[in-house]
């Protein structure tokens, strides 16, 4: 199924941030499963799955909409794998390593979102 999603480069790079985190978090103590764990796997899907829903919907109002709600997700991870380095459960070295792909994906969502205000702007 080609969907307009699938075309994002964003989109996919969001995909293999999202790996990551699950790969990451697997490794965190039973007793984040229900806490952490959690908020951050749904922090991560978040901006892949907002991506996908705004790329599917008819106006382009709607999709910087969810443009917008997936860079809140990427910053509520950022914070998340911030506290995870406080609390010990990664190494600084891990977080940095991190730090390009969420620099990257934010830049890159905030272009779309420049790139729709253009767009409306115009009609």
């Amino acid at each position: 199924m080609d969907k307009p999603h699938k075309r994002l480069d964003v989109w996919k790079l969001s995909l293999e941030l999202t790996r990551r985190v699950y790969q990451l978090t697997a490794t965190y103590p039973e007793q984040e499963r229900y806490g952490l764990v959690t908020q951050m796997r749904r922090a991560a899907v978040g901006i892949a799955s907002n991506l996908a829903e705004g790329a599917a919907r008819s106006s382009r109002r709607e999709f910087k909409q969810f443009l917008s709600v997936a860079r809140g997700s990427l910053s509520e991870l950022d914070t998340q794998l911030d506290l995870s380095e406080q609390l010990c459960l990664i190494s600084g070295s891990t977080r940095q390593g991190l730090d390009p792909m969420l620099i990257r994906i934010d830049k890159m969502l905030y272009a779309l979102q420049r790139k729709q205000d253009s767009q409306v702007a115009l009609r």
